[in-house]
């Protein structure tokens, strides 16, 4: 297997598991085959911890670039503005922001959640508002 060029930020986004999962395959083949580019990631993710950031780092790092949950709801519902809508789907699915996606993919479960599941969540904030109120929470 040829050994691909691999940037730092590439090495340190699979240390993180944020690559798109075809180049973080790739890349870790590469890592199985080549002791240089073990010693690099390692070399890369030592002057990250030291305190060496940039901004891009704090940017992914604290992934200001995703949208909230919320926002993520709001996606699968279909209740965004076309504008936010087009930027989560270019974020999930051309990006490949597998935090998001994992995300996506919670929500969608949740959403086909069953007549019964739906009955007990109900139940629970029912008796949970109930309690609230007896004690003067909220007032």
């Amino acid at each position: 297997m040829s050994d691909p060029a691999f940037t730092d930020d590439e090495l340190l986004a699979y240390l993180d598991e944020m690559l798109p999962v075809e180049r973080m395959t790739v890349l870790e083949e590469s890592l199985r085959q080549s002791e240089t580019l073990r010693r690099r990631t390692a070399a890369a993710a030592y002057q990250r911890d030291s305190g060496v950031h940039s901004v891009g780092e704090i940017w992914r790092e604290h992934r200001l670039s995703c949208p909230t949950r919320s926002r993520l709801g709001s996606y699968l519902l279909g209740t965004l503005e076309p504008n936010l809508a087009e930027y989560v789907e270019f974020h999930v699915r051309s990006v490949g922001c597998r935090f998001c996606d994992a995300n996506l993919c919670d929500l969608e479960v949740k959403m086909e959640a069953t007549p019964e599941t739906r009955l007990r969540c109900q139940k629970y904030f029912q008796s949970s508002a109930g309690y609230l109120r007896q004690y003067g929470a909220g007032d």
